[in-house]
């Protein structure tokens, strides 16, 4: 998935604003624009299981 952080101005001042597919979210310093990614990044990358029953469908 690409991921972008890009400064932004808001209604409420310079912001940062982080893309990921069709979606964004606005932040207020580039911190924490920063740490959304990083978190973002670990839960996509993180391995994930096929629940039992879509295993068993899928064999």
């Amino acid at each position: 998935m690409n991921v972008m952080i890009q400064p932004v101005k808001t209604a409420a001042g310079p912001g940062w604003q982080v893309n990921f597919g069709k979606q964004s979210v606005t932040f207020r310093s580039e911190s924490e624009a920063r740490q959304f990614v990083s978190t973002l990044q670990a839960r996509l990358n993180a391995p994930h299981r096929l629940p039992f029953e879509q295993q068993r469908a899928a064999s």
